[in-house]
């Protein structure tokens, strides 16, 4: 076996007058290459996250909207508070997270929105929350005329906010704007028809939140399936 010290360091030596660079191999006769590995550039394409955003949308006004129209007689909407919670809160909600790390302004804005929507109108039925407690007779146990009130403002604010994002998805496709156009009209009943205790009124509110729903599915089709 060779007795050769190898050294670690760059070696020169000298030939005709010029210098050259000689590389030092290792004992096993490779090439020491002592440089830090620079790190390496992962290119990752992260998924849509519209689909799941306008989908969850889609699912909690639906669910809404039916138990409004009071289908089948059901006069108890309670059963919509787990779904609006986690697929219309919670999915919503990382669907508009995923819009900011894909730099989508528009989207990141808008299913945060909603998803906090889904989730506040979901508190209003959960009996730890105190809102409907707040406004019913202890003794009588009837909802108090404050409560429908209550509720128009409620809806009051969305509807602002969702003008709002009207006029801005007019850069977007029609499909979406059509969406939040419905949407402001669903909202604008429903403000009118909780402040004057009106049931027909909220029945056509809720009415429109079918197309809503359609119209949201609509938009989020062409995404989901181009993958």
């Amino acid at each position: 076996m060779a007795t050769e010290t190898y050294d670690h360091a760059g070696k020169v030596e000298q030939e005709a007058d010029a210098y050259r660079l000689e590389q030092v191999r290792t004992a096993g006769g490779h090439v020491a290459d002592r440089e830090q590995p620079s790190m390496p550039v992962v290119h990752r394409n992260f998924a849509n996250p519209a689909p799941l955003g306008l989908l969850s949308f889609a699912t909690g006004i639906f669910l809404i909207s039916i138990l409004g129209v009071h289908a089948r007689g059901i006069q108890t909407p309670n059963i919509l508070v787990g779904v609006i919670m986690f697929f219309g809160g919670v999915c919503q909600f990382i669907a508009g997270i995923m819009e900011f790390i894909a730099g989508n302004s528009f989207g990141a804005t808008v299913f945060p929105s909603y998803a906090a929507f889904n989730f506040s109108y979901a508190m209003i039925y959960l009996p730890g929350s105190g809102i409907l407690s707040a406004y019913t007779d202890s003794q009588t146990g009837t909802l108090s005329p404050d409560f429908n009130n209550a509720l128009g403002m409620f809806c009051w604010a969305w509807f602002i906010l969702t003008v709002i994002f009207t006029f801005a998805a007019v850069r977007s496709s029609w499909v979406l704007f059509f969406t939040l156009f419905f949407l402001d009209i669903e909202l604008l009943l429903l403000a009118l028809g909780y402040m004057l205790s009106s049931s027909s009124t909220l029945i056509a509110a809720n009415s429109f939140g079918f197309i809503v729903a359609f119209c949201s599915c609509k938009c989020s089709r062409p995404m989901f399936l181009r993958g």
